[in-house]
């Protein structure tokens, strides 16, 4: 293996990590969390008053689900797409990684105190992964282009 193959599979098992430590929040600490990108949010002028606490609060979280798992789906597909050269096998795989990931993660939430299970946040970070395999393959495509 080389060094910069080590140096994808270690970014990918750190953000794994990440991933699991939110996970790891207990439900006041994960509220804690939403709420520092709230008050971010409100003093950028999108207050609570306007959009409702609730909604806002909701899409938030929804939104850090989508987020944590495009990256994870970014980096997982450039990590084994040194190891697939099958493009067709390589985008299933990652989709597959990326729903296997956020189910477990799913389940473990399921312990957490003030945390539960939802497949729709699995369905939400399969989503996420999925935009990322194809955010990454459209800026590959556009990078080609550039340097032609």
């Amino acid at each position: 293996m080389t060094l910069k193959y080590n140096r994808k599979l270690l970014f990918l098992i750190l953000w794994m990590g990440c991933i699991f430590l939110f996970s790891q929040q207990n439900g006041q600490d994960s509220s804690q969390t939403s709420g520092i990108v709230l008050e971010i949010l409100k003093r950028l002028g999108l207050d609570s008053a306007a959009t409702g606490q609730s909604n806002l609060s909701f899409f938030v979280r929804k939104a850090g689900h989508f987020t944590e798992y495009l990256i994870l789906g970014i980096l997982f597909l450039r990590y084994y797409r040194e190891r697939q050269p099958s493009r067709k096998k390589l985008l299933i795989t990652t989709v597959l990684f990326v729903f296997l990931y956020a189910a477990s993660d799913e389940f473990h939430q399921s312990f957490i105190p003030g945390r539960g299970p939802a497949f729709t946040d699995v369905l939400i970070d399969t989503s996420g992964g999925l935009v990322g395999i194809l955010l990454h393959g459209q800026i590959s495509k556009w990078r080609t282009k550039q340097a032609v």
